[in-house]
């Protein structure tokens, strides 16, 4: 994995024609985001592959990726997908508004609906709606503009974006054992118990989640691969929304059997990934020492 992911930020802008990605692209060229509208899904990964080899010159890029691509739109999950196997981190956000807002604004504005050849309208927001639902839930950020203004649109994307509105955010990610009692002062505990666990194979008994054999049999999994996926995505929706609230800081936890082997590769795998977000992360190791002490 390059290391230079950790210094690019990516959003995918996505969502109802009619629903502002156009003015959304823009606000993001504002704050300095290097910006392609109708971008190919096929040519995702190797565009931001490129962005992680600029040395730094870009740290940020929104791309827009909707039903305009035609038969490339629907190539757009297997991209994603490739995206995470590959540990690129990005976020995705949905735009959307309500059916008749929609008509207005096209008949307001005479353009055409990319799927409304014939011009019938309201059947092909209905289609498109359709055909983006499974996106949608995909989505961490979803903004229904039907009664918002170009004004507060304008906010709405600062306060998400504007420097990435991290600066005074804090995560600390902790790794314990139950065995040893829960930590009282989590906002987020997740139970990692249910993974395969290194501990019954004699070679990794004494080792812990820092040690290379102990990730690579954690991480290899599966099942550990599809619960990073969905979890990451998870913290990705709810962190922004804590930042909109005025939270400072986050404390999240990931808990196994003894605080040895699998919450340790977890909470260092959950530092890195939101360290790339462009997040202060710390992460700590509560019952780590014990068995350092012991080895």
């Amino acid at each position: 994995m390059n290391e230079d992911n950790q210094e690019l930020h990516v959003v995918i802008i996505t969502g109802l024609s009619g629903a502002g990605k156009t003015q959304t692209i823009n606000c993001l060229e504002d704050m300095d985001y290097y910006c392609v509208d109708n971008m190919p899904p096929a040519l995702l990964r190797k565009f931001i592959e490129l962005s992680m080899q600029s040395e730094g010159k870009i740290d940020k890029v929104a791309l827009v990726i909707d039903v305009r691509g035609g038969d490339f739109f629907h190539n757009l999950s297997q991209a994603l997908n490739e995206l995470e196997e590959s540990q690129i981190a990005y976020e995705i956000l949905f735009l959307e508004a309500s059916d008749e807002v929609l008509v207005r604004r096209f008949k307001e504005s005479r353009r055409r609906h990319p799927l409304a050849p014939q011009d019938r309208l309201l059947d092909a927001i209905r289609m498109e709606r359709n055909i983006l639902e499974e996106l949608r839930g995909r989505a961490n950020v979803i903004l229904d503009t039907s009664d918002t203004t170009p004004r507060v649109l304008k906010e709405k994307l600062n306060d998400l974006y504007s420097e990435r509105e991290t600066g005074n955010f804090a995560i600390h990610v902790v790794s314990f054992g139950y065995k040893m009692g829960i930590p009282l002062d989590c906002d987020i505990m997740m139970d990692v118990r249910f993974l395969p666990n290194p501990f019954y194979d004699p070679a990794m008994t004494t080792q812990t989640g820092m040690d290379d054999e102990v990730v690579d049999y954690v991480m290899q999994s599966p099942i550990t691969k599809s619960f990073v996926r969905r979890y990451m995505n998870i913290l990705k929706f709810l962190i922004p929304h804590y930042i909109q609230e005025g939270k400072t800081n986050l404390a999240i936890s990931i808990g196994c059997t003894g605080g040895q082997h699998r919450s340790v590769v977890l909470a260092n795998y959950l530092g890195n990934q939101l360290t790339k977000l462009g997040y202060d992360v710390m992460v700590r190791h509560r019952d780590l020492a014990r068995y350092k002490k012991d080895a």
